[in-house]
């Protein structure tokens, strides 16, 4: 064993007290890191699935219609009148190759052309405002999982089928197998066979969203062969905005993200992480002054040793790497320990309450990069603690503190 390893584990070993109530100390605030941020990730996450797990990250679609100027005479005065005209559901022009281009904007990962637009579902004498959604379903996955949302039936969508949301069946008393009418402005309409239901958990969705085919929603808004809007998946959610704006410069098209579309939601995200790294900056630096003092006593109370290991030819670079190595031993079996007890306290915690489907209320992540980060600051803290007393070691005169110990 290298001397500085078995000296600096002799002196933890000398003040078994100290070591152990500072190595708690470690141990509880790390496990606090690990428990504030899995639990805070964890609802992050849980939000973010639960808001874009129905969206896309970016929608494209053509800019509206512009205001008119029409005249308006009466005898010699004349004015005129800007009105402006009721927007309707109209194609991208050129979408296609507005298509591929988004597939090559860097920061893209999946693109999925589409039709939307306000319809009214009627069945007998009830109806209902919706938004007929027309998708291609294999390119529409990569934008949103719709397949797992499925609770009855099937997700197909081939002539004149549509999937429906759980609010809507209900209150139009619908099943799998039922039929419904869409009706649209312009008297345009068709009669729909309900061959799934889905729930999105927002019962907004569930009660407003329709999915029929891609070439059927184009049929019944009347854009044959064109559609609405192209929805886009980047890489980086929080990369939304930048990337909208770089899509509007590159095609000229209105670009909308998510996170303009949800600006409180950001606000609340950003100010539960801000919340989460003043936490964790107060407990490291409670760590590392309660590391530092235990080592600037021990300092103190092995300064006659140390004084003998000067005096018999031990130079000043050993004597600080054997304070140094204290840092890191308490450093890392401190962080151990604050692993254990973290990870236990956020299991607990997650068990305490559970939805009706058996999913956590209170959802954690605990992953390996927290647990690496967690070793990698508590071992850093452990260094950065033991530097000023490893000096100090490192500068006591072996013949005052032998005269004087």
């Amino acid at each position: 064993m290298p001397f500085e390893i078995f000296v600096a584990l002799r002196y933890l070993r000398d003040g078994r007290l100290q070591t152990w109530l500072i190595l708690a100390g470690i141990g509880v605030g790390v496990a606090v890191i690990i428990f504030v941020s899995a639990l805070i990730v964890g609802l992050q996450e849980s939000i973010i699935e639960r808001t874009l797990g129905s969206q896309a990250h970016v929608v494209v679609r053509p800019p509206e219609e512009m205001p008119r100027v029409l005249a308006r005479s009466g005898g010699e005065l004349q004015a005129a009148e800007v009105q402006r005209p009721p927007q309707r559901v109209r194609s991208i022009v050129g979408w296609k190759q507005v298509e591929v281009l988004l597939r090559r904007t860097q920061g893209v990962r999946a693109v999925a052309p589409t039709v939307s637009g306000p319809a009214l579902a009627v069945r007998g004498p009830g109806s209902i405002s919706v938004n007929v959604r027309g998708i291609d379903l294999e390119t529409y996955s990569a934008i949103v999982d719709v397949r797992s949302r499925l609770v009855q039936g099937a997700f197909n969508l081939d002539g004149f089928h549509a999937v429906v949301g759980m609010e809507l069946a209900r209150k139009l008393g619908i099943g799998v197998g039922g039929r419904l009418r869409l009706q649209v402005p312009g008297d345009r309409g068709g009669v729909y066979t309900v061959s799934g239901i889905f729930d999105y958990r927002s019962q907004s969705l569930n009660e407003g969203l329709v999915f029929i085919s891609l070439r059927g929603a184009q049929t019944l808004f009347g854009v044959e062969g064109g559609v609405s809007t192209l929805e886009v998946v980047g890489t980086d959610i929080f990369a939304a905005d930048a990337l909208a704006a770089d899509i509007t410069d590159r095609t000229g098209l209105v670009a909308d993200s998510w996170m303009s579309q949800n600006r409180d939601l950001l606000t609340g995200l950003r100010s539960q992480s801000a919340s989460s790294v003043m936490i964790q900056v107060f407990v490291i630096l409670a760590v590392a002054l309660g590391i530092a003092s235990v080592l600037a006593v021990s300092v103190v109370q092995k300064a006659r040793e140390i004084g003998i290991l000067r005096a018999t030819g031990t130079r000043s670079a050993s004597i600080t790497r054997i304070f140094l190595l204290q840092g890191a031993i308490l450093g890392t079996v401190g962080s151990l320990l604050g692993i254990a007890l973290g990870t236990a306290l956020a299991l607990f915690f997650v068990s305490l309450a559970k939805n009706p489907d058996g999913s956590a209320t209170f959802p954690v992540a605990l992953t390996p990069l927290l647990y690496g980060r967690s070793v990698a600051v508590a071992l850093a803290v452990g260094l950065v603690a033991a530097v000023v007393p490893a000096r100090d070691a490192a500068r006591l005169d072996p013949a005052t503190v032998i005269r004087n110990g």
